[in-house]
């Protein structure tokens, strides 16, 4: 097996934190997976910090989810961050800790604001005042990689300011460092976990990176806003680029009420069936249309406008009809006066246009019975091996996923339940979705919760059904389909025109005897390791015998002669001394490899 301990010497560089990470997991009850690890005597230089502060009894009758959500609480903005993604990822960890981390959205203590001005004042290099007339330093709302504070422009203009905190990417680093060092030990250690430490903490880099990347979250606002530019009742906070930075991203204040401070006897029932349609017609819009979605639309993320007249929505004119700048709404649909805004883009996914084909042919092959479509689509979308999707249990169990859902017409589709209920077919069979599925997963069901809550009774399934058609049609429409046979005739006439060219080029490689065949034996890596460990122990044992051998042999020499302790009984000594320190050496390399 190859040897793990090196790397996490290298990778741990600041062994104060992993020994602070250490106790606290003890302090929680996890004193086993401390031990197993052998963690705690890597980093002590063999010593045994178990058992220095052991869990009380209360926390010792809380559950291994509760433990660990309280745990990551204890070690900070890095640990709240991974169980907050961690979260939205049940294929990865099971989903009772799935659970409990999602109490976690919110809930980190802000910097105070003694700290955080000097920080902010070095973000724009001490040139805060030509930015900003004024910024309130106490912050309103803190999550665990950033926090937001009202600020006012020299225009007037109030703005809100989402600011990093003080050496969290530094923060994030080191501790990264160390999760990928604990999760090789980890996935080297233990087989069947049903999850992969390792991709967990590789999902975990890839997000949080994105989180620290506050160029990318203005990106992601001003894209999703020129795609529903024309949208009436859709508008999406205003960046200002030149009062942003690397660690500061200056928006636009939004003059609303949050979704999620509202109870649903605060609208009337046209207006919270406006807001359902709205949102959930945007999400499913930029899910299956536009490839490109924010990916945790709940209440905390939707603000909620009731004046007409807000910036970015322009007024009806005083005969009471609208504006040729304002955008037209549906015929017939009556205007509430409700519009909803978006916030938050620091959790967005994409849908590439090969992935929507198969979520297109998820739904067809689901619709119309279609067995071996969907099982190509797992395929497709897994790393599920062929032969594996001829088993007859996961045929069965295909086979009933499409009987919950065959309905033959895709009106009366529910596309959540559709994609939750996929998501637990693979799960079951311990196969990977990939990551742009789950948070699409995410986003429709988040959505879909939010419909529930706010207006049960609204027709989502037929609101939404235009999308899911759009999806289908893209697929099998016509169009589509005549694209396909045009790309499908190109393709094969390209390959008519160079097949002379390769059967010579193949023809000649023959004559030339360049043509070499390449045989890979699965699993000969670890049993060549395995035979070069037996070999260097035998090795080893042969010298730690000779050595001890020998110095029995000058002892005895030395004896004979009647001389006392002389030359030979020193080298006797020596001797034997060297067998020891070798035979240590050799026990020490095979406890950390």
């Amino acid at each position: 097996m190859a040897t793990r301990i090196p790397n996490l010497k290298r990778t741990i560089r600041n062994i104060k934190r992993a020994q602070d990470i250490i106790a606290v997991l003890v302090r929680f009850g996890f004193t086993d997976v401390v031990q197993e690890l052998s963690i705690d005597r890597m980093l002590l230089k063999g010593k045994r910090m178990v058992g220095l502060d052991k869990p009380g009894e209360e926390i010792s009758r809380q559950p291994h989810a509760v433990r660990l959500r309280e745990a990551a609480v204890e070690l900070g903005p890095s640990f709240v961050k991974l169980a907050q993604i961690l979260a939205t990822r049940p294929d990865l960890i099971p989903e009772d800790w799935a659970t409990e981390f999602a109490k976690l959205q919110s809930g980190v203590p802000a910097v105070e604001a003694e700290k955080i001005k000097p920080h902010i004042a070095s973000l724009f290099k001490d040139r805060v005042d030509e930015h900003f007339r004024s910024i309130d330093y106490d912050s309103f709302a803190a999550a665990s990689v950033g926090q937001a504070h009202r600020a006012v422009l020299h225009d007037g203009t109030e703005v809100i300011l989402k600011v990093l905190r003080p050496g969290i990417r530094k923060t994030i680093e080191s501790d990264i460092e160390i999760m990928r060092a604990l999760a090789e030990i980890a996935e080297s250690r233990f087989e069947d976990m049903g999850y992969s430490p390792t991709e967990v903490v590789e999902q975990f880099e890839r997000q949080v990176m994105r989180e620290l990347d506050l160029a990318l979250e203005q990106r992601s606002m001003m894209r999703m806003s020129r795609a529903f530019a024309d949208h009436p009742k859709l508008r999406f906070p205003k960046a200002y680029s030149e009062h942003s930075n690397k660690g500061v991203l200056c928006m636009e204040k939004i003059d609303g009420t949050l979704l999620s401070e509202m109870k649903p006897e605060d609208f009337t029932d046209a207006e919270r069936r406006d807001i359902v349609s709205i949102g959930s017609e945007v999400v499913f819009k930029q899910c299956f249309e536009h490839g490109f979605f924010h990916a945790d639309p709940h209440p905390g993320n939707i603000f909620v406008l009731r004046d007409e007249t807000t910036p970015g929505v322009p007024a009806p004119d005083e005969s009471g009809t609208a504006n040729e700048n304002t955008p037209a709404l549906p015929p017939g649909e009556e205007d509430t006066g409700i519009r909803i805004c978006l916030i938050d883009f620091g959790m967005t996914g994409s849908i590439d246009p090969h992935t929507q084909e198969l979520l297109a042919d998820l739904v067809h092959g689901t619709v119309n019975g279609d067995l071996e479509r969907v099982i190509d689509v797992v395929v497709s979308l897994t790393d599920m091996k062929p032969m594996d999707a001829a088993s007859r249990r996961f045929r069965a169990d295909v086979w009933e996923f499409i009987s919950k859902f065959q309905t033959g017409n895709l009106a009366d589709l529910e596309m959540g339940a559709l994609l939750n209920e996929f998501f637990v077919k693979l799960k079951r069979h311990r196969l990977r979705c990939p990551s742009d599925i789950v948070y699409l997963i995410k986003a429709i069901t988040t959505i879909e919760g939010v419909a529930e809550a706010v207006c049960p009774e609204f027709d989502l399934v037929g609101h939404v059904q235009p999308q899911i058609e759009s999806l289908v049609k893209r697929r099998y429409g016509f169009a589509a389909v005549r694209r396909r046979v045009q790309n499908t005739t190109l393709a094969y006439a390209e390959l008519t025109e160079n097949l002379p060219r390769d059967i010579k080029a193949f023809s000649k490689m023959i004559q030339q005897e360049q043509l070499a065949v390449q045989l890979k034996h699965d699993g000969l890596e670890d049993l060549t390791d395995e035979i070069e460990q037996a070999s260097k122990n035998i090795s080893f044992s042969l010298h730690i015998a000779a050595l001890l051998v020998c110095g029995a042999i000058l002892f005895l020499a030395d004896a004979a002669g009647d001389k006392g302790f002389g030359v030979l009984s020193a080298l006797g000594t020596v001797s034997v001394l060297l067998g020891g320190i070798v035979a240590a050496y050799r026990a020490i390399q095979t406890t950390f490899r």
